[in-house]
């Protein structure tokens, strides 16, 4: 009875599957993995393009300060301020440029900020031989609008 039995021979496993060439899903997953990194480096790259912006635009506005306040150089710090408020208020709004008087002091203080105060200043002291503006105070006031506006409203430039 036992020579009619057929004659078994170990059992052989496959070969393991190839490291070489993934399967679709592993290539999926890739094109996913890259396509995020790609996007989180565009939003660094931005984010860094607009913090250094914002550093170079208030560097730049630092340097309007003048060294000592008094009423010979109110006039001209007025203009460089008043020009370099505009230059800003242009990259938010395209006509801001074009405002003058109660418009332009009522888009200054739409944060709130107080320019209404140095409204007089503002609008026509550049073109007075003395001002008699607290520079320190409007300086530092400009300067938290500067802040404000770098902060919520460049965001897309």
């Amino acid at each position: 009875m036992a020579d009619n039995l057929p004659v078994l021979r170990d059992i052989h496993l496959p070969d393991p599957p190839p490291l070489w060439p993934p399967a679709p899903g592993w290539w999926l997953l890739g094109v996913l993995a890259l396509a995020l990194l790609g996007y989180a480096f565009v939003l660094w790259r931005r984010r860094r393009r607009r913090l250094l912006r914002a550093r170079r635009l208030l560097a730049e506005f630092d340097a309007l300060r003048p060294a000592a306040a008094d009423t010979a150089t109110a006039p001209a710090y007025l203009a460089a301020l008043s020009q370099f408020l505009r230059r800003v208020a242009r990259a938010v709004r395209a006509d801001a440029g074009s405002l003058a008087g109660e418009d332009w002091i009522r888009f200054l203080d739409r944060h709130g900020d107080g320019f209404a105060a140095y409204a007089d200043a503002l609008n026509d002291a550049a073109w007075r031989p003395a001002a008699n503006v607290d520079v320190d105070a409007l300086h530092a006031l400009a300067r938290r609008h500067l802040q404000r506006v770098l902060q919520s409203e460049l965001r897309h430039v």
